[in-house]
């Protein structure tokens, strides 16, 4: 038997737990008699890990870096090439499709390139120089997109591509992650009143899955995303993706076999190209979608790390983020933590829950407020609302900006040692665009939008963020010790995303971890003082001076 013929009996055999047995079938029968869904497209060896130390992915809109006379696309292109393709070998586009809401996560068409952005010209160009990471936005497609027109239509296949409830359901079981109705009423061509699922917005509504030929226009779409560049997909808000009332509709068995049967496609026809989950929710719930570290996705969202970090540096005490690292265990050889402080949104809270006491997260709520942040909140089963995410820069959120007015050089400091506790532990980093340089709250974004999440969405001219990166500024001081930090990091092999991860407990105003990679040929005992003070330490055996002193927030790789 071959491999690929071992991949179809398994994915055979999810889709008959998934939708039964004659719709299963049926269902596998469509998938295997398709041959251009199923042609292969690169070698590689299923299942493995396609990265190393030296990968790293830059988090960008399309429209980033502008210019008056070019296409977005090809703007953010020469920025990066000329500004960090040294360091940075990878680009996460945010969505670039055409949309209606959501900065982009409202998708109208999953295979067209946004007019105002460019072309897929412009996109694979940007492929040739950088690994890219798509968005498949597969819970969910805009209310204006011909999916959903066509629905409201009642025209086939469109009239069961989303799920309709009887507005008296008692839907109180299922998870929310905004403070927003779960259903939102659209009327249909004949005059029907239809209340539909939207788990994150009336322009966002959520598509039906349970119905095998969404499924298969899903895999269609994930091709096409791998035809066109992709060398990692990231799989946004995946856990809310099978619906069944009576439950929380999160974390389902159905959404775990769903997203396997997308790993089982790519393993027959680009074995290389990484699935990464986005599951914004507590870690052993996160974790899950590694599956048996195999058959799932091969990257996790690390989402406990940006609050994690933030506590650390705003309380100078490093034993909550300690005693988290400690408990992490490799997820096996296939698979490793995309790890991140910052991204397009906020810092979520929920994955802290049970880390952080209600008194801490409280404590980061008003301290992000009082740093000009803002914070947004969801509902719960019994009314109550709960803050979620908080939304400020990274930068804003590590030190007060007034602080920063007077001690531009601490603040520097500051920011630095928590992307160099990111860029130490196991996985591949990903650093959101504007963290490159030390982004600011975006004040008049938030006016203008009236959204809090667009205080971290701040666009760029290409000539003036150049010139800022020349001079003598705060983003070009951040930039500077940025690049420094990902070089080191590309040059050990003790960074491999796979090597040996042992986060020792020296001093709670130091966070240290002990890297080693897999073959043992090199060693790195990342040290990052979390304080403002001065601090003493033993160091390990093999790591020459016994004693080593760290200033204020100093940042030290030791190679053994």
């Amino acid at each position: 038997m071959t491999m690929t013929q071992t991949i179809l009996g398994r994915m055979q055999a999810k889709l008959t737990r998934i939708y039964g047995e004659a719709i299963g079938q049926a269902t596998y029968e469509k998938i295997t008699g398709d041959d251009a869904l199923l042609a292969p497209m690169q070698a590689g060896q299923a299942g493995a890990l396609s990265v190393d130390e030296t990968d790293v992915i830059l988090i960008c809109y399309g429209d980033h870096v502008q210019d008056d006379e070019r296409p977005p696309l090809a703007v953010l292109h020469d920025f990066l090439k000329q500004q960090v393709h040294a360091t940075v070998n990878g680009v996460h586009i945010l969505p670039f499709f055409p949309w209606s809401s959501d900065d982009g996560f409202s998708v109208i068409d999953y295979t067209a390139v946004d007019p105002h952005l460019g072309t897929w010209t412009e996109v694979n160009a940007m492929g040739e120089d950088f690994r890219l990471m798509f968005d498949a936005v597969f819970n969910h497609i805009s209310a204006q997109s011909d999916w959903f027109k066509g629905y409201l239509a009642e025209q086939a296949p469109y009239d069961d591509y989303f799920v309709a409830v009887l507005p008296e359901t008692d839907l109180s079981a299922v998870v929310r992650p905004r403070a927003l109705p779960l259903l939102t009423p659209f009327e249909t061509a004949s005059g029907v009143t239809k209340h539909v699922w939207t788990t994150f917005s009336d322009d966002q509504i959520d598509l039906n899955v349970q119905n095998p030929d969404v499924l298969i226009a899903l895999l269609k779409i994930l091709r096409f995303y791998v035809e066109n560049g992709a060398s990692l997909i990231r799989l946004d808000a995946i856990g809310f993706l099978w619906k069944e009332i009576g439950t929380t509709s999160i974390h389902l068995e159905e959404t775990h076999l769903l997203i396997q049967v997308m790993r089982d496609l790519l393993d027959i026809i680009a074995p290389d190209v990484v699935l990464v989950t986005e599951t914004n929710v507590p870690h052993e719930e996160n974790i899950s979608y590694f599956g048996d570290g195999t058959n799932e996705a091969q990257m996790v969202y690390q989402f406990p790390l940006p609050p994690l970090v933030l506590h650390t540096l705003t309380s100078g005490d490093s034993t909550h983020l300690t005693r988290w690292a400690q408990s992490l265990d490799a997820p096996g050889e296939r698979t490793t933590f995309f790890n991140f402080t910052a991204s397009h949104d906020g810092i979520g809270l929920r994955p802290v829950t049970g880390i952080l006491s209600s008194e801490e997260i409280e404590t980061l709520v008003n301290t992000v407020k009082g740093q000009g942040g803002h914070v947004s909140y969801k509902t719960n089963s019994d009314g109550s609302q709960s803050p979620y995410e908080m939304n400020i820069t990274y930068f804003d959120a590590i030190t007060d900006p007034a602080i920063t007015a007077s001690d531009p050089e601490t603040a520097v400091n500051r920011f630095i040692v928590s992307q160099a506790i990111q860029l130490s532990l196991a996985g591949v980093p990903g650093i959101y665009f504007s963290s490159m340089f030390g982004g600011r709250n975006w004040h008049e974004g938030v006016a203008e939008t009236g959204r809090n999440r667009t205080i971290n969405r701040r666009k760029f001219n290409f000539a003036d963020l150049s010139e800022a990166i020349a001079e003598d500024t705060l983003q070009q001081r951040v930039f500077a010790q940025y690049t420094a930090l990902l070089d080191k990091r590309r040059a050990s092999v003790a960074f491999h995303p796979l090597a040996k991860q042992t986060v020792l407990s020296l001093d709670t105003r130091v966070f240290a971890v002990l890297r080693e990679a897999q073959d043992g040929s090199a060693t790195v005992l990342a040290l990052h003082n979390v304080s403002g003070e001065t601090v003493t330490l033993d160091l390990p055996d093999g790591f020459g001076d016994e004693m080593v002193e760290l200033s204020a927030y100093e940042v030290r790789w030791v190679a053994r």
